[in-house]
């Protein structure tokens, strides 16, 4: 049995299909249970999905002393999200696997 990894775009799709589905923004823990990530990988691909506009952060409250952070899917990641849904369909139907 081989194990196999996820690639970058998996890992990208997974975190924006986390926060689509829980009505276009979730909380850091929530996304990191979710799409399988340990707290260090989480933070350098929440970056990197700010820098490429695919998410902002948005800051909402606190909860005891410590500030809530939500991110929020943008219009571009919901785009990013949807091409990629439907190239991995195309390659589906063709027995290729993303």
């Amino acid at each position: 049995m081989s194990s196999r990894y996820r690639s970058r775009i998996r890992i990208i799709t997974d975190i924006l299909a986390v926060i689509r589905d829980h009505g276009g923004r979730a909380r850091p823990t929530k996304i990191m249970y979710m799409a399988n990530l340990s707290y260090e990988r989480l933070q350098k691909y929440l970056s990197d999905m700010l820098s490429m506009e695919l998410i902002v952060e948005e800051r909402g409250g606190y909860e005891g002393d410590r500030e809530v952070v939500y991110y929020v899917i943008t219009d571009k990641g919901l785009k990013f999200l949807d091409e990629v849904e439907r190239f991995k369909a195309f390659a589906e139907a063709f027995g290729l696997e993303l």
